[in-house]
């Protein structure tokens, strides 16, 4: 988000295609109150998510539309045990009810608002 703001090429460990179900904050903070507050839910593990995964490549294009530019990422050789892709298993957060709210685009542009405010 700062590379984006600051209107530099952001640095990607390796070749941008590896993927993560991103998740917005707020939809796990609200998934961990409702498992706080469910009946026994304690010594349970539920797994925030949306279900979906995206690439880097893909985040960062979409965060150069939302601004309405074009900066090419710099690549650089994969970080040493990270993990190529990533997708939450969100089937026990369904049995509390739990569905997130905000989409990867909406949890992104509240994420770079939120940048943008710390920077003033």
């Amino acid at each position: 988000m700062t590379a984006l703001l600051e209107r530099r090429a952001p640095t990607i460990h390796g070749d941008g295609e590896q993927s993560r179900d991103f998740t917005y904050v707020e939809d796990v903070a609200e998934l961990c109150v409702k498992a706080a507050r469910a009946a026994g839910a304690g010594g349970k593990l539920f797994n925030a998510g949306n279900g979906n995964r995206y690439t880097l490549n893909h985040v960062w294009s979409l965060l150069q539309g939302f601004e309405g530019i074009r900066i090419d990422p710099v690549y650089s050789p994969p970080r040493k045990g990270d993990v190529r892709d990533s997708q939450a298993d969100t089937t026990a957060v369904r049995d509390l009810g739990h569905n997130p709210r905000f989409s990867l685009e909406d949890g992104l542009r509240r994420t770079l608002e939120w940048y943008r405010a710390q920077q003033r």
